[in-house]
C-alpha cells in the first residue's frame, strides 16, 4: 500500500496562503540552506520547469513518483504556459470546473476524488503520492492522508487559507520529526495514529 503525504508549506499560525490563496511571502525563506535540504531530501517537490534551472532535473524521485493537487495550485502554473508542472511524475488534478485536460499526461478528477486516491495507493510501487494542495482538496482527502509534512515559515498571517477547508473533526498524528534552519523554517514530519 503506498502512502498519501500532504506536503505543505504554511505560517506559524497554519495557513496554507492568504485569504487569495497568494502563497508569495513564503519564497524568500527558500534559501540556500533551505534549498539544499529540498533537493536531497524531497527533489521531485520541486516543479519540473524550476529544476532545470537550478541543474537537478536529472535527480531521481526519492519519495513520491504521484502527484495530486487542486485547480488554484495547477492554475498557477498554466498562468505561466506550463500545462505539465511536475513532468517527471503521473500527475492529477481535482476540478469540478476544468473539463478537459490542456495536457494529455495530465488526469483531471472531477468526481470521487477520495476513491480514485484510494485506487492510487492500493497500486504496487515502492514510490509514494504527493498532496501538493490546496486547502478543500486537503480537507477533501483527510482521511487518506498517511502523513503529513509540514514547513513552518516564520511569519504570522492573522487569517487566509486554512491547511485543510474541512469540516470539525479531530485526526489523530504522530509527531515523527522536526528540522529546523537558520532562516526560521522548521519542518515537523507526521504520521497517521491507526
Amino acid at each position: 500500500m503506498r502512502t498519501l503525504t500532504y506536503f505543505i508549506a504554511c505560517s506559524i499560525d497554519g495557513f496554507i496562503g492568504g485569504p487569495d490563496g497568494d502563497a508569495s511571502f513564503m519564497v524568500p525563506f527558500v534559501d540556500e540552506e533551505f534549498l539544499r535540504f529540498l533537493k536531497s531530501e524531497y527533489p521531485e517537490t520541486l516543479p519540473t520547469h524550476g529544476r532545470r534551472p537550478l541543474g537537478i532535473d536529472d535527480l531521481p524521485n526519492k519519495r513520491f513518483d504521484t502527484i495530486v493537487q487542486g485547480r488554484a495550485s495547477y492554475d498557477l502554473a498554466l498562468k505561466e504556459g506550463v500545462t505539465r508542472p511536475y513532468a517527471h511524475m503521473r500527475e492529477y488534478v481535482a476540478s469540478r470546473t476544468l473539463t478537459e485536460s490542456p495536457d494529455p499526461d495530465v488526469e483531471i478528477v472531477s468526481a470521487d476524488l477520495a476513491g480514485r486516491v484510494r485506487e492510487l495507493k492500493a497500486e504496487d510501487g515502492a514510490l509514494g503520492i504527493y498532496l501538493c494542495g490546496g486547502s478543500s482538496v486537503a480537507g477533501e482527502l483527510i482521511d487518506e492522508v498517511d502523513e503529513l509534512v509540514v514547513k513552518t515559515y516564520p511569519v504570522v498571517l492573522g487569517t487566509g487559507m486554512p491547511m485543510f477547508g474541512s469540516g470539525f473533526e479531530v485526526s489523530e498524528f504522530v509527531a515523527d520529526s522536526v528540522r529546523t534552519f537558520g532562516n526560521g523554517v522548521m519542518v515537523r514530519t507526521y504520521h497517521r495514529k491507526r
